[in-house]
């Protein structure tokens, strides 16, 4: 996304009135610079309300260009910026400035009435200090305004800060309905909605936010300590699934079973279900790693050992090694100053990003024996130069097949399944294929003239 959206509100140093029909117009305050927070602002503009968003301006360019993948959400953004429904400010030193400019009119402007705050706590943290962001929301005039905190944090500890807050209408929003490449239909149409109340059946005092409510396809509403031990234990669930897999792809591996047929036929056990079940080289991203770190502290906090929970942290960090190995075994170590091409470098197919991606520690040991590496990774492009402008073996380039003759094997990372992958083209190299993802079919290994090598499964 272009910085040029946000760069001309930079100098103002407050909101001003709004024109026409908005003068005077309740305002939503989101405060945080997160992706979260961005999809937020762009689904509350596209439900008609008027959208102030406070943050930190660099790291908010810097989300807005690393997030050019979500091409739906970025046009969104662009024209309600334009409109002016969408309006983002720098963050306030403290929460105090802020609250005061919507509830004290000064000589030059108009004061404006907000409807709710949303507080995205990840972004936050950095900023304000807890007591003193608490101690402003309490001697705030407008008790009544309802206040949405959204972020991971240790378990309790967002009901701990709403019991903090002394007004009634306080809640928890957790994203685990938001969708890696299609953040905004999957928010404006959750899979499920859970809502944590500080105040028990409460959520009307939302009606800003009943649409979202409507349209979800699962609704869950508790107290926020219940919300907060749910959201954990979801995305727990999720990534014990994931290890769990691997873990046995290695099984399969010595018993010359295909890993994917497994999993096809244990999806279809309805006690089981077939979602994260899909062995490859683990997880990433922030959400699954940051809710692991997250949990591993608050056992930590309270003494409690979780051997499981370390297991699937284990198994998660050594299979993002495990391709390489079975590159090296391949080759029996001889593998100093080699070419490889590495196909996609997200955390996941379809995304932009590579947080906790298996592609940063595939580099590294490819780097330490002086290998060349050929990356194509559209979307994750500009992450990749970024990161790695300095590094000589490092060549990206922007066609999968073009430099096929130059390379000894093919590392596949993420793949999106409708981009066929060209086999013809692949068997005029013979190429050699170590396939972290388990890209491709069975027919398409069948249809293969060079060897290929993926997790828990073989040509």
């Amino acid at each position: 996304m272009s910085a040029d959206a946000i760069d001309k509100h930079k100098h103002e140093p407050a909101p001003k009135p709004f024109s026409n029909a908005a003068i005077n117009a309740s305002v939503c305050v989101l405060v945080g610079h997160s992706i979260e927070a961005i999809t937020s602002a762009v689904v509350l503009a596209s439900l008609s309300h008027v959208v102030h968003l406070y943050a930190d301006k660099d790291v908010l360019t810097q989300q807005l260009q690393q997030y050019g993948f979500e091409h739906h959400l970025q046009a969104l953004w662009q024209m309600y910026d334009q409109q002016q429904q969408i309006m983002s400010y720098t963050l306030p030193k403290s929460a105090d400035e802020l609250i005061q400019r919507y509830e004290v009119a000064s000589d030059n402007d108009e004061k404006k009435s907000a409807a709710l705050y949303w507080l995205f706590l990840d972004s936050i943290s950095s900023v304000w200090l807890e007591d003193s962001w608490i101690t402003a929301f309490n001697h705030s005039h407008e008790q009544a305004l309802p206040i949405i905190m959204s972020g991971i944090k240790q378990l309790g500890a967002v009901a701990a800060l709403s019991k903090r807050l002394q007004r009634a209408w306080v809640y928890y929003l957790p994203f685990v309905f938001l969708k890696d490449g299609d953040a905004y239909s999957s928010m404006l149409n959750p899979s499920l909605w859970l809502l944590g109340e500080k105040t028990p059946n409460s959520s009307h005092h939302l009606n800003l936010l009943q649409p979202l409510i409507q349209h979800a396809r699962a609704t869950y509403h508790a107290d926020i300590a219940t919300i907060e031990f749910a959201r954990s234990s979801i995305m727990a669930m999720l990534a014990t699934r994931v290890s769990f897999m691997n873990e046995m792809s290695r099984l399969a591996d010595s018993h010359q079973v295909d890993i994917q047929q497994v999993s096809h036929i244990m999806g279809l056990d309805e006690r089981v279900g077939s979602s994260y079940l899909q062995a490859g080289w683990g997880f990433g991203g922030n959400t699954l790693p940051t809710e692991l770190v997250q949990l591993q502290q608050s056992s930590q906090a309270q003494s409690l050992a979780m051997p499981l929970l370390q297991s699937v942290i284990h198994i998660n960090e050594d299979q993002k090694e495990l391709i390489f190995r079975k590159f090296w075994q391949y080759f029996d170590g001889f593998i100093d100053n080699k070419t490889v091409m590495i196909w996609g470098g997200s955390y996941k197919a379809g995304s932009g990003r590579t947080a906790e991606s298996a592609i940063h520690p595939l580099l590294a040991l490819l780097w330490s024996y002086n290998i060349r590496t050929l990356v194509y990774s559209d979307k994750a492009q500009m992450e990749l130069a970024a990161l790695y402008e300095q590094q000589p073996l490092l060549e990206l380039i922007d066609n999968p097949y073009q430099q096929l003759n130059e390379a000894q094997a093919i590392f596949i990372i993420s793949w999106l399944p409708e981009n066929r992958l060209d086999i013809n083209r692949l068997n005029q190299q013979a190429m050699l294929i170590f396939d972290a993802q388990n890209a491709l079919s069975r027919t398409q290994i069948d249809a293969l003239v060079g060897d290929y090598i993926g997790i828990g499964r073989a040509k």
